[in-house]
């Protein structure tokens, strides 16, 4: 039997998944990754627990597989996109916490590049919408504002990466400094069409090359592991951003095959090929996860508060007391009774875009209970899900496409089938479960056994994708068209905040 290791660093946790050679989990191991909340809309982690994290995880899934380092062909990275690590070359060290993607403190920079008129030009380079989302601006700030970090910079003595690339740092005692082009094109920093940083994004955003990592396809060998890590050398052969390895470990490689991701955030991939084709309804063009220099490409709408409305639930309201309670507290009525509840904590990602937004919970009466609040919670994801993938399909129609014809979906609150067939309601369309739904992990998987050897191709890969349940829509498509409208004026009211 041959055996793939995946890395998933995550936003809430670091884990380690062993999969076999026919996409099946072997044993899992997870740990969970503490946040800091300096100031509000400031979100940070320590990158030093995230490796410590991801190499205890490593040490432990090995454990409970029952298998050794040399019992593993390659090894494969996923990480939480956007989040910021600058570290000192010579001493391994960071010069500050990571900037974690949910961070807004770069607004005020980015208001400037919008006033400069740099919209235009950066959304026609990378694809991307000037926003704090992303790493460039976020990398700017600490140029800015940790002391003596510019000038260390621009004496080439710092290094910037992704999780990614901080991963791959420490798994090599700091002999390789690389990314791929799902994780680069996240920055606002990288040329989507030319697979190449950008002298004339590093020139506005006042960046030293000298930072940037090596970029490579995503499934590649980028390095060997030091040996003494997990008792055997192991070759990384594959990384990729959690969403673009999602979109990989669903098997969506062809152009109008989307799937969504419901994590911390909720994130909306639809791949659309060799095209790379701009977007009209507030969404993004990435890349996708490349298996050669070939530039694919992904259209992508991101929520920034999904499955971390239940942890509000739990840790902010004290409403429940485990997450895997919500589902059945929300079912307990019939309905959310009238409320709606708009989880803008960090304001509102696509396709609104608007960073001023803030949560709101409407409809409240006398009658309300915490149950029609869990309810209210649940369904904002597949309502903001939902709104993502209608501005997706208007994109593709324009484009001579077609609209979706059914959604393939993964990440942890996928198992909430309340959840679910409620997003199959509003959309109207198949709503489709595979059986292991660890697809960012698997993606990983995937990415490094195609370029260890493991697998031919991608048509080998499609076969192993498995179906564990299929939602069909139930509900009236003018019940679900009047609920989105419901939505939409709730959103209206948060944005009016």
């Amino acid at each position: 039997m041959t055996y793939l290791l995946a890395l998933d660093q995550g936003t809430s946790s670091s884990r380690a998944i062993v999969f076999d050679s026919a996409g099946r989990i072997v044993a899992a191991a997870q740990r969970e990754l503490t946040q800091i909340y300096p100031r509000p809309g400031w979100v940070e982690h320590d990158p030093m627990e995230i490796w410590a994290s991801q190499l205890a995880t490593g040490h432990e899934v090995l454990a409970k597989a029952r298998l050794k380092a040399a019992d593993i062909r390659a090894i494969g990275i996923t990480n939480q996109r956007e989040t910021t690590v600058l570290w000192n070359r010579a001493t391994g060290r960071p010069v500050h916490h990571a900037i974690v993607w949910q961070d807004r403190r770069a607004e005020p920079l980015c208001a400037r590049l919008r006033e400069d008129g740099l919209a235009g030009l950066i959304r026609e380079k990378t694809g991307l919408v000037i926003d704090a989302y992303f790493s460039g601006t976020k990398l700017r700030w600490l140029l800015d504002h940790v002391p003596g970090a510019r000038a260390q910079a621009e004496r080439g003595e710092l290094a910037f990466g992704t999780v990614d690339s901080w991963l791959i740092w420490q798994l090599t005692g700091g002999r390789v400094h690389a990314t791929d082009v799902s994780n680069a094109s996240r920055t606002m920093l990288f040329n989507v069409h030319g697979n190449a940083w950008d002298a004339d994004l590093l020139k506005a955003l006042d960046i030293p090359a000298s930072l940037l990592p090596e970029v490579r396809p995503s499934s590649a060998h980028f390095a060997d592991t030091d040996a003494a890590l997990l008792g055997h050398s192991l070759p990384i052969g594959g990384v990729a951003g959690d969403q673009q390895s999602a979109l990989f470990g669903q098997a969506c490689f062809e152009a109008g095959m989307a799937k969504n991701t419901y994590g911390t955030g909720c994130f909306l991939l639809m791949h659309t090929g060799g095209a790379f084709q701009p977007s009209h309804n507030g969404l993004l063009v990435t890349s996708a996860a490349q298996t050669d220099a070939t530039p694919q490409y992904a259209m992508e709408g991101s929520v920034f508060v999904g499955g971390a409305v239940v942890q509000w639930l739990r840790d902010g309201l004290k409403a429940i007391q485990g997450s895997a309670q919500v589902q059945s507290l929300a079912q307990s009525v019939p309905d959310a009774g009238g409320v709606m509840m708009v989880p803008a904590f960090t304001g509102l990602g696509a396709p609104y875009w608007n960073a001023d937004a803030r949560g709101t919970i409407t409809g409240l009466t006398r009658g309300t209970t915490v149950a029609h609040i869990a309810r209210a919670a649940l369904e904002s994801i597949a309502y903001q899900s939902a709104a993502l993938l209608q501005a997706m399909s208007r994109d593709a129609v324009a484009a001579g496409g077609a609209p979706v014809a059914e959604l393939r979906v993964d990440g942890g609150a996928c198992v909430n089938d309340l959840l679910m067939q409620f997003q199959a309601d509003l959309l109207g369309i198949p709503v489709v479960r595979p059986e292991v739904t660890e697809t960012t992990a698997l993606g990983a998987a995937y990415l490094a056994g195609l370029s260890s050897g493991v697998y031919g191709d991608q048509a080998q890969l499609s076969k192993l994708w498995r179906v564990e349940r299929r939602f069909l829509p139930t509900m009236a498509r003018t019940q679900a068209e009047e609920a989105m409208a419901r939505w939409e004026h709730a959103v209206r009211q948060a944005v009016a905040i």
